[in-house]
This record gives C-alpha cells, structure tokens and sequence, in this order.
C-alpha cells in the first residue's frame, strides 16, 4: 500500500480529530529528581513528536490542553517558565508549521497574557492562516465551563439558545466534532477541558507520563479507537 493510501485508510477508519490532556510534566521530573521546569521542557518535545506524528497519520485536526484557567494557581516561578517555554515554541516552530501545511489555532482567554506573548501568538495565527492541512488548536488559559458559558451569552444574544446554537458560538465550531480525547499520567477525569464537545467523543486515559508519550502511544490511542462501536446514543 502507497503512503498516500495509507493515510486514506486511517482517515476513513480512524479518528478526525483527537485532542490530548497532557498530564505529568511535574512528576516525570519528580521521579528523577529533576526540577519541573526541566519536566516541562521536555513536555514540548513530546509535543513536536506527536504533531509530526498526527500530520503522517492523517489527522484533521489536534488539540493540545497546555494552560487551563486554573493553571495560574502554580507558583510565579513555574508560570514564568511555562510563559517562556511558550514563546520560545511558537518562535522555534512557527515556520516548520507552515511548511507542514500546519494550521494554528488557540482557543481560550489569550488577553490575560503578557503583549509580547499576544503579539507572537496573532502573528502564528496570521501566519498559518491560509493552511489547509492538519488544524493544530492550542488551549490557552482555557477553561470549558467557561467557554459553554461564554457561547450561552452569546446564543441568547442572537435568539434562542439550544445545543445547536451554542454548538456554532463554541471556539471549536470550525473544528471537525471530537472524536477521541487522550489523557496522559494516570488521571481520569477531564479537567474542565472540551466538556460540551466530549459529549459522545471516545476517552482513553493512559498511564504514560506525557514526556514520555510518543508516536507509539498516539497509533495505539487510534487503533483502539477503530476497535470502538461508536453508537451515538443508539443500540
């Protein structure tokens, strides 16, 4: 079979669109007696392998969980660094995006960051714009309860408020529907992330701390996946 008819096929049978909590940068550095920071950073590299990895086998779309709401709770010196890991992966990877074909989008409430962060993530955004490959959404500062309730506001604003409208208001209405959401390191539970969209998304929580997640982890994630029957409420 052709690479290009492979990826057809996972296409056809596979998830469209996956999203990823990814969980245990700390403890992975904890376990070796590592600063967090360092757990971090090598978060990022498991973030480049896994969209390397989703473009080749034949996602749509890729949401990565990387800051939630509730994230400025950690102490100064860590969301420094996570602000600085931040700037320093849009600016590093930017133009590998583009000549990926790589579509970026952030969802979340991106105003509460630094102007020079805002300013980076408008110019990837800019950047990438006109892509048509894989889109790669970034929750940033994003909380879901307060997205359903931002989409709600804005529903009734236009008339009636039913699933339908506060499906289109939601910041993932461009998105293909979810299909499948990853959580790395053991946790099992959603975290205020995609909760309106994760209605009848397949979920699989997997052991793996996400530094150490990788290409294999995403291929076992889909195949389990295609061994699912996805009945939508129905028998």
């Amino acid at each position: 079979m052709s690479a290009v008819a492979a990826i057809s096929e996972k296409r056809a049978h596979g998830p469209h669109h996956v999203a990823i909590i990814m969980d245990g940068n700390g403890r992975w550095a904890k376990r070796r007696h590592m600063p967090r920071v360092l757990g971090h950073q090598r978060g990022v590299e498991a973030v480049r392998r896994t969209v390397t990895a989703s473009v080749e086998l034949g996602l749509s779309a890729l949401t990565l969980y990387a800051f939630s709401t509730e994230n400025w709770r950690r102490p100064e010196d860590e969301i420094a660094a996570l602000m600085a890991l931040l700037k320093h992966f849009i600016i590093a990877d930017l133009e590998e995006f583009a000549r990926n074909n790589i579509r970026l989008k952030v969802i979340g409430d991106t105003g509460a960051f630094a102007p020079d962060i805002i300013e980076l993530i408008e110019h990837a955004r800019s950047r990438t714009a006109e892509n048509t490959g894989m889109v790669m959404t970034v929750a940033l500062n994003y909380g879901s309860q307060d997205e359903i309730a931002r989409a709600a506001r804005a529903a009734a604003a236009k008339g009636d408020i039913t699933p339908a409208t506060i499906s289109a208001e939601l910041d993932t209405a461009d998105l293909p529907p979810l299909d499948l959401i990853i959580r790395t390191s053991g946790e099992v539970r959603l975290s205020n992330f995609l909760m309106w969209q994760a209605a009848y998304a397949e979920m699989l929580f997997l052991d793996v701390l996400w530094p150490d997640f990788g290409r294999e982890h995403l291929e076992e994630a889909i195949a389990e996946y295609a061994r699912r029957e996805r009945r939508f409420g129905g028998r």
